[in-house]
């Protein structure tokens, strides 16, 4: 298995080791040195932790560790010759650097550590020489590892909230995205229920009656059944009209401001017990509500649509026999039932997709009430209680 390679040094860091190599060279030509007296001798011998120091800076972005011990062992060894001021101030980046780029734990470390060796320098100076030059060691020291160090922190601390701030504003895109992919699935889901109880009824009527037409070579029959269909064609273009001109409106309101309610719901009782008297069907409204206060919008447009929906089932499936329709409102909440004779029968059947149990579910749901259909009985039944508060509703 292949040995992995070490990481490439950054660009800047080659650039920044390049130049201060170049500076402390410069500043040894000019015999520039930072002391001049009991060191070793050798002039040439400042060059050795220069070039130390320099290779460190190669380092100092991706192995900091390493890059802060070989430049603490190349600063010592620059004190014991004359001294270049370019080691000095590369060692200050190194240090920098590892506060920077290193691991969490050195970032709190390191400088607790420079600030104690600065305070150990400037006591042992004092104790030592016991005279004011020991305050300018000790603040020499803490220039040189203290304060780059706490630069570090500074702007390590700065980075990391830019980017906690940007990965807040990405997270807050995202949701933001998801608040409006699902508010359009949401739309796109109210609109496939209104379309559905808009024109399904009407539909529905139109498939029986002009099957009935087609399957009786009666005249009369036939000439009824086109009236049907005739009245459930102009009512159903009048319903899309009003559908297509909400859309394209593009109206913030939760539902259109036409949109029926119960206060029309013995005509739409009645328009069905016209187009289903051929069926053998009597459509009859009971309606034990004490009249008092006006039901919200969405839940009157709720209960009109379940009675709209189930009265299109009845015509389809449903057995010769009542179809009854009950409203009640006991407390502060809404009922409604719809119950039809099950049963064969003779005669067309439109198709039926099950989309509308589901469309009369989801309505109920999104309005916190409850629901249920199925067969009790002699009959088919479904019921539906509806919030009447408008703040309990879709709690």
């Amino acid at each position: 298995m292949p040995t992995p390679s070490p990481p490439r040094p950054h660009r800047d860091d080659v650039l920044i080791a390049v130049l201060g190599l170049l500076g402390g060279v410069v500043l040894w030509l000019l015999n520039l040195h930072m002391r001049t007296g009991d060191v070793l001798g050798d002039t040439r011998l400042p060059l050795i932790p220069l070039v130390v120091m320099s290779g460190a800076e190669l380092l100092r972005r991706t192995s900091p560790r390493t890059a802060l011990t070989v430049g603490s062992v190349a600063l010592v060894a620059d004190q014991c010759t004359h001294g270049n001021l370019a080691t000095v101030a590369m060692y200050t980046d190194v240090m920098y650097a590892a506060v920077l780029y290193g691991t969490p734990a050195a970032a709190r470390r390191i400088p607790v550590v420079t600030f104690l060796i600065s305070l150990l320098v400037t006591i042992g100076s004092l104790a030592w020489t016991r005279s004011p030059e020991a305050l300018l060691l000790g603040i020499v020291t803490a220039l040189v590892v203290f304060v780059p160090a706490l630069t570090g922190v500074s702007v390590r601390n700065h980075r990391d909230a830019a980017e906690t701030a940007r990965l807040r504003a990405d997270q807050t895109a995202l949701l933001a995205e998801m608040d409006r992919t699902q508010a359009v699935t949401a739309e796109r889901a109210r609109m496939a229920r209104e379309l559905h109880d808009l024109v399904a009824n009407h539909l529905s009527a139109i498939a029986i009656h002009s099957t009935a037409a087609l399957s009786l070579d009666d005249p009369d029959t036939s000439r009824d059944a086109l009236g049907v269909i005739r009245e459930n064609s102009v009512e159903g273009l009048a319903e899309m009209r009003r559908l297509i001109g909400l859309l394209r409106t593009g109206g913030a309101d939760a539902e259109p401001s036409s949109s029926p309610s119960l206060d029309s719901l013995d005509a739409l009782v009645e328009q069905h017990g016209a187009a289903a008297a051929d069926a053998g069907l009597t459509c009859v409204l009971e309606d034990t509500r004490d009249g008092g206060a006006p039901l919200p919008a969405p839940v009157g447009l709720a209960a009109y649509r379940i009675v709209q929906e189930s009265l299109t089932n009845a015509l389809k499936h449903a057995a010769p026999g009542p179809v009854t329709v009950r409203l009640g409102q006991p407390g502060r909440r809404l009922t409604v039932e719809v119950k039809s004779a099950l049963g064969d029968r003779t005669g067309p059947r439109a198709p039926g997709s099950g989309a509308g149990l589901v469309g009369m579910r989801e309505r109920v749901a999104l309005l916190g009430g409850e629901f249920e259909a199925g067969p009790e009985g002699e009959w088919w039944r479904v019921r539906a209680e509806l919030p009447v508060d408008e703040g309990e509703a879709g709690s």
